[in-house]
């Protein structure tokens, strides 16, 4: 049974656009990192304990919220509380959400590395209706407001690399995202 070409052309074009999307998150972060697993060297023990711990938390936390922030099941509300500087971006996770392109990917982390007290750089995994699209991207997370948010650098590279494909228009706040 032969496939329509034009449903084929949608889904590859839909693939395509999550690539270019990882690979566009890939080149937007950087710079020097430091391992989110060891503690800094202390004299003591209790002290390098409540770092590893701190890391531990921070790096969990980062990979819950990272991995809510792409479900399809999580509320626009919560993904403007997920994502950096949200509340400018709340228009456009709406129009991103209704996108059936986007209710198919889904974003797996594979590691975190925290680079402060405030930003990591996380590696993932994109993912659209089960096939992988994108494998090792990095992209940042941010602590803003005592929350791990997705960088806002990230989003606007999603949104950059696919508005013309889901029918969205890139916010102006995309311009000073970093």
């Amino acid at each position: 049974m032969r496939s329509d070409p034009r449903v084929r052309r949608i889904y590859l074009a839909s693939a395509l656009g999550i690539v270019l999307v990882a690979a566009t998150s890939a080149c937007s972060s950087g710079g020097s990192s430091s391992s989110s697993t060891s503690a800094p060297a202390t004299s003591a023990s209790s002290s390098a304990s409540s770092t590893a711990t701190s890391s531990s938390s921070a790096v969990a936390a980062i990979t819950s919220d990272w991995t809510k922030f792409f479900s399809s099941t999580t509320s626009n509300s919560e993904r403007v509380n997920l994502l950096q500087n949200g509340s400018e971006f709340s228009t456009a996770i709406t129009a991103f959400a209704k996108s059936p392109l986007a209710s198919a990917v889904t974003s797996k982390v594979d590691s975190v590395t925290l680079t402060s007290s405030t930003t990591a750089n996380v590696k993932y995994d994109l993912t659209a209706a089960g096939t992988t699209v994108a494998s090792g991207q990095t992209g940042t997370a941010v602590l803003q407001d005592g929350t791990w948010k997705v960088g806002d650098d990230v989003f606007c590279g999603l949104l950059k690399e696919g508005a013309s494909l889901i029918g969205i228009a890139v916010p102006a706040a995309c311009s000073s995202a970093t």
